[in-house]
């Protein structure tokens, strides 16, 4: 099964690099504009995944939001404010959500994958969470005492991003922007037939042309293949799963076909 997944956000990240007092409508902006290209690839494609969006997106995007439910795509949580997360985000985004969308929302994912308490997103009704990287990536993960697939905890599913068998390469949309695409395309086939499921995200603003924008200071590893050459590489990766007879599925779906 193929879980395919956004983190649908602002776009902060010239903030982690030193960009201050951006207006909050220029990240909008660019991530409405990965996001409707996003959407207009999994139509093409025919396939649905999972939005993990925050409320501070949301509520800047109704137009968005609706189109994402009607094209029969998930809606789950990724906090309210990508920059600030906070631990009453759990709940607070769970409602707003809920209440902008008209959806149930049954799965979380914490801002940049960082920690969240199991006991209180089971407390909130949510049926997974999907904030761990089981891989060791210096400066931002050290998960390899964890599971590399899915497991209960505390009545809770725990869906992680999936990394290679035996030596937990992370297949992560990093790898998507950097590696060559006939070798993620290998890993990420292997992946999948070793495991039974390949779980990949990415974040709507990977699909704007970064390189266009120096002055906000991003890293060459992340502009590297951005916007219309990450577009072509995801539909590449569609493509050859469809070929593989792969099905695809969103998060909740995943949930609801475990023993």
């Amino acid at each position: 099964m193929i879980l395919l997944s956004f983190d649908t956000e602002e776009f902060d990240l010239p903030c982690e690099y030193g960009v201050k007092h951006r207006p909050v409508e220029d990240g909008m902006e660019v991530s409405r504009y990965g996001l409707v290209r996003i959407l207009d690839l999994l139509k093409a494609e025919d396939v649905h995944a999972t939005f993990f969006c925050t409320t501070n997106f949301a509520q800047n995007a109704p137009d968005l939001m609706e189109r994402i439910v009607k094209e029969g795509h998930e809606v789950a949580s990724h906090g309210c404010n990508h920059l600030e997360p906070r631990p009453e985000d759990v709940i607070t985004s769970k409602r707003l959500l809920e209440e902008q969308t008209g959806v149930s929302v049954k799965g979380y994912r914490q801002p940049r994958m960082f920690p969240v308490s199991i006991e209180e997103l089971k407390r909130q009704g949510y049926l997974y969470n999907s904030s761990l990287n089981p891989a060791f990536i210096p400066g931002r993960y050290m998960h390899l005492d964890q599971p590399r697939t899915p497991f209960m905890q505390d009545g809770v599913l725990q869906i992680p991003a999936s990394v290679t068998p035996w030596f937990r390469f992370p297949l992560f949309w990093l790898s998507l922007h950097n590696l060559p695409l006939w070798l993620y395309k290998r890993w990420a086939r292997w992946t999948w037939r070793h495991d039974g499921q390949f779980v990949h995200y990415n974040h709507p603003w990977e699909f704007f042309p970064l390189k266009e924008h120096p002055e906000w200071h991003i890293p060459f590893i992340i502009k590297r293949n951005s916007g219309d050459e990450l577009l072509r590489r995801l539909g590449e990766v569609i493509r050859m799963f469809k070929k593989e007879n792969a099905r695809f599925a969103t998060y909740s779906e995943y949930v609801l076909l475990q023993p």
